[in-house]
């Protein structure tokens, strides 16, 4: 059979044949089965049986890593190659979610799966250790900028040549660390496109599908430029919360699985490059795409402007956020996180977290009293500040939520911003410890160990001794 043949023979009682720029996928009963096109992109060429069939076996088996209850096989059809996939409710697909609901918004609990299910399959993804990969980040800068000029005229010249400036002169400023960045292993098979498009919630888990198999250089990247396409796609459509929290549970559950935590957090230093990289791609994909009611040279504009913005300064500030137990302090952190210093917001150190992980404990389990010495409370306040000016160091701003009974912990804090160049403000939240108590009872699958014993037992602070911005409840 050919090419034509073949979708002819699938689509045969078909409920649905959807197309794409490079497949055909056949919607039948239970099942959906992808052929590719003949086509030759130049990034990609599927213009012979040979050439599709290895380009499916490779979605196959790259797919199957992350949800191989999907991607089942690949079977023969004389002569070509058709992968067979189970076919899922597409309104599951977050994207699809965001388009058919305009007042759409991310389950925040989901998001906080999905940074854990991602931190998971990056630490067990394969090392690239071809050193032709080394620097799959300048290729990519550069078809970006390439594709961008095709539509000078369009997007207009002077936004194209300010980002085409302003994109090459981050990168020179960033090689070396780019560079770094695959010698220490942070340079694996990811999945490449991770975008809300391609992130399927069913029975309310995130699944991760349709990575790319066509070009290792778009696949074998740093783990978190794989990371700042989900982070680009929910700023810019206006998720800033989910957006930091997402970032967030990933820097910590990556600090877990990683052997050297410190070098998670430094890569920070490359997110406003790798941001607005991925709005690079939406820029030039979406210009290509007029006939798509969610593409088109608008919308290209768009993400050329976000492109530039993620690239562009921001002031640096930390925050503290103390209080005794149950008065808020992770609450408020989260609330805040999204709207400091550059996007997709603050990294927060939460001293709860941090402890447990020098413990090697799993956050929701419950510590030993030894973990709560005064030794202890020294090393974990230590480890935050270290980690506070390492991430500051990047230029990414920091909140820091503890209790800071203590008052050489908050004076640390303001020396830690000054260091860092940071402004400096913080707040105690000053709440009566019957609600604290009520607030501690009601907590489930949290960081702290506190009881509502615990929480109503505390000694209060004199507020006299804390200079900080006081809030009562």
């Amino acid at each position: 059979m050919s090419l034509g043949q073949v979708l002819e023979y699938l689509s045969e009682g078909a409920d649905e044949v959807i197309e794409t720029s490079c497949a055909q996928i056949v919607l039948k009963g239970d099942k959906a089965y992808k052929i590719k096109k003949s086509v030759d992109y130049g990034f990609l060429d599927f213009t012979t049986p040979e050439k599709r069939r290895t380009a499916l076996m490779r979605e196959l088996r790259f797919n199957q890593r992350l949800s191989s209850d999907i991607y089942l096989g690949v079977e023969e059809l004389t002569g070509e190659s058709v992968l067979v996939m189970r076919r899922f409710d597409t309104a599951g697909v977050l994207g699809e979610q965001s388009v058919r609901n305009p007042d759409w918004t991310p389950d925040l609990d989901v998001m906080r799966d999905l940074g854990h299910s991602i931190a998971r399959f990056h630490a067990a993804s394969e090392v690239c250790q071809d050193a032709q990969h080394n620097n799959n980040i300048y290729y990519v800068i550069d078809s970006n900028c390439r594709n961008i000029e095709v539509f000078r005229e369009e997007l207009g010249a002077v936004a194209v040549d300010a980002y085409d400036t302003a994109m090459r002169t981050a990168y020179a400023a960033l090689e070396a660390d780019v560079l770094k960045r695959f010698a220490e292993g942070h340079v694996r098979h990811c999945h490449g496109d991770l975008h809300l498009g391609n992130i399927l919630i069913e029975h309310g888990k995130p699944v991760l599908f349709d990575c790319i198999e066509f070009n290792d250089r778009l696949s074998q990247i740093d783990v978190l430029y794989d990371l700042a396409f989900l982070l680009m796609d929910l700023w810019v459509r206006g998720h800033e919360a989910a957006a930091n929290l997402v970032l967030n549970v990933w820097l910590e559950q990556a600090a877990r699985l990683e052997d050297e935590a410190e070098a998670v957090y430094a890569g920070l230093k490359l997110l406003p490059l790798y941001m607005s990289m991925r709005a690079a791609v939406r820029c030039h994909v979406s210009a290509n795409s007029a006939n798509d009611p969610h593409g088109g040279m608008e919308r290209a504009r768009m993400y050329l402007r976000a492109a530039q913005s993620f690239l562009d300064m921001r002031p640096l500030q930390m925050k503290a956020i103390g209080g005794l137990s149950g008065s808020g302090k992770s609450t408020r952190s989260r609330r805040e996180a999204p709207g400091l210093g550059r996007a997709p917001g603050a990294v927060v150190l939460r001293s709860d977290e941090i402890r447990k992980r020098l413990w090697a404990c799993p956050e929701f389990e419950s510590l030993p009293k030894d973990a709560y010495t005064p030794q202890e409370n020294v090393r974990t306040y230590e480890h935050m500040f270290a980690l506070a000016k390492q991430v500051l160091g990047t230029g990414q701003s920091v909140i820091l939520d503890a209790t800071f009974r203590d008052a050489t912990w908050r004076d640390r804090c303001a020396e830690v911003a000054q260091g860092g160049g940071a402004a400096f403000s913080g707040l105690w939240l000053d709440v009566t410890a019957d609600i604290r108590g009520q607030r501690v009872a009601l907590r489930e699958r949290d960081a702290s160990d506190a009881t509502p014993d615990i929480a109503e037992g505390q000694q209060a602070v004199d507020p006299s001794q804390i200079l900080w911005q006081i809030e009562k409840a």
